[in-house]
């Protein structure tokens, strides 16, 4: 290859680096403007010129490449407290964000197969492509739909409120077009490329104008006062519980002291996941004694613990989330349904079993799938509440969490200490707040190294333990709210702007004159 080639692979992997700033927790989302305008017009350009259709998907896949690798590499974290892992730990780095390159290889690929002569309708190809596949990026292999481009407006709540109308991936691809919307200004062939150049720039302040209307009628609606709370505990408990035998009692004793449980105070613990070291859900009534004097009938402690069941002969390990009440009687339970591969389970487990691999959460094998993500009541006297608990990374998706949207809440556990002190806890935070909105619910947060909060449907933290510390925050009331558009209808949503965009590349491709 040429020294020019070089560094054109050289620059687009520096520039996908400046697009990961953006994101959280830095948020520098202005750079988007400057990022994504230069590789449209790089991409333009080279498309009149150059027709070799491999170096195309390169040009993408270097861009991918030098984004994914600056946001992702915490992920390496968590093969550090197993030996037998550590070894992995170069080819996280790299295979990881090489994998997720290849998406937006296919992106630029397919730009230069149907890019048209006209500027505006390459504009919007170029932005429907890449929304498509980051669509995609979300359900391939189980799906990682982390660090889409939109995260970088997880602090603009106002502009976020739009997230209840067309959801995650749907402003996702119009956040493509705004922050592409400079190159096609200064591509411009026509009044056409400037109008639509403009609309897009401007689309921000109409997202603004919604979210201001859509806060004013939330603060304006009925406020539901609960009979009980529901205490949210984040913990700071090491890993190590997990590695070195800490004793289980230990561990109990710190969380009994972070709840500070009261006798006549109307209760609900909500534990993080996987909190208790090497029990099952069945063997926490043994530690009942522990409890004495602590818990009262006016208490329920939800958590996540792992569980185990005999199927047709086979032993089978569930991560599950689990209510009990004060006696420790097992009231119902949730097992999850999106496990993260290598994490909590192996991926061609019999054959990898074979070479030393394992999954890195258990010791045991990999956990299976629960069958069905269950709505879970409390009920106690006039009181009710029904919850849909998410266990960690089942935060992460859109539009596929539940179609029954007869709830209350969405209670999300988790344990972030797998990714130390890195930027992937806050990232993981951020995708509870993408939730909250798209579903018009709020979100109930404990979790174990990492941040526990109470969301409301605008996004607002309302109450927050912070990252790295240790203590609770109360749910008491929350706002009623209507369901939000979103809700009802999911990603279809998505496809309807994907048509829109579709039809609007043939009208601009057939206008002759401007």
């Amino acid at each position: 290859m040429s020294k020019k080639l070089y560094i054109e692979f050289i620059f687009l992997t520096l520039m996908g680096m400046a697009t990961s700033l953006s994101l959280p927790p830095f948020n520098f989302f202005l750079i988007n403007f400057l990022t994504f305008s230069y590789f449209f017009i790089f991409l333009v350009k080279k498309s009149r010129s150059q027709f070799n259709k491999l170096l195309f998907f390169f040009y993408g896949w270097f861009f991918g490449f030098g984004f994914f690798v600056t946001n992702l590499y915490w992920v390496s974290i968590s093969l550090t407290f197993d030996e037998s892992f550590k070894f992995l730990i170069p080819l996280s780095l790299i295979f990881l964000p090489a994998f997720l390159a290849i998406f937006y290889g296919i992106i630029t690929y397919l730009f230069l197969i149907f890019k048209t002569k006209k500027i505006i309708s390459s504009f919007l190809i170029f932005s429907a492509i890449y929304g498509i596949f980051e669509f995609v990026r979300g359900f391939v292999l189980t799906g990682f739909p982390w660090n889409l481009i939109v995260f970088s407006l997880s602090k603009n709540l106002e502009i976020l409120s739009i997230l209840s109308v067309v959801g995650t991936y749907g402003l996702n691809l119009l956040c493509i077009s705004i922050f592409t919307s400079g190159g096609l200004f200064i591509l411009r062939e026509t009044k056409k490329d400037v109008v639509i150049s403009i609309f897009f720039i401007l689309t921000p302040l109409f997202f603004y104008s919604y979210g201001l209307f859509y806060k004013n009628e939330f603060f304006n609606s009925k406020v539901i006062t609960y009979d009980y709370k529901i205490r949210s505990i984040g913990s700071n408990i090491s890993l190590d519980r997990f590695y070195e035998n800490i004793n289980i009692i230990s561990v109990i004793d710190d969380l009994i002291n972070i709840s500070d449980p009261q006798i006549n105070e109307k209760t609900i613990f909500l534990w993080p996941e996987g909190i208790l070291p090497g029990i099952f859900q069945e063997q926490l009534i043994d530690y009942k004694s522990f409890f004495k004097n602590r818990l009262s009938e006016n208490h329920f402690l939800g958590l996540g613990i792992n569980s185990q069941q005999n199927e047709q002969g086979s032993q089978k390990f569930y991560n599950s989330f689990s209510l009990y009440d004060n006696e420790f009687n097992l009231l119902d339970s949730y097992n999850k349904i999106n496990l993260v591969p290598f994490g909590e389970f192996l991926p061609f487990e019999s054959i990898l079993k074979k070479i030393g691999f394992k999954s890195i959460t258990n010791n045991y094998e990999s956990f299976s799938t629960g069958s069905k993500r269950n709505i879970i009541p409390i009920v106690k006297d006039n009181f009710s509440l029904k919850i849909l608990p998410l266990i960690c990374y089942e935060i992460i998706y859109s539009g596929k969490l539940y179609t029954n949207q007869e709830f209350d809440v969405l209670v999300n556990i988790s344990e972030d200490g797998w990714f130390g002190k890195s930027i992937g806890p806050k990232q993981h935070f951020t995708h509870s707040i993408f939730r909250a909105i798209e579903s018009g619910k709020y979100v109930i947060r404990s979790s174990n190294n990492g941040s526990a909060a109470i969301i409301n449907p605008l996004g607002i933290v309302e109450k927050k333990v912070d990252f790295g510390k240790s203590g609770y925050v109360d749910f008491e009331e929350r706002r009623e709210i209507q369901s939000t558009i979103f809700s009802n209808y999911g990603n279809k949503i998505f496809g309807i702007i994907i048509l829109l965009y579709i039809f609007f590349i043939f009208i601009f491709n057939k206008v002759r004159h401007d």
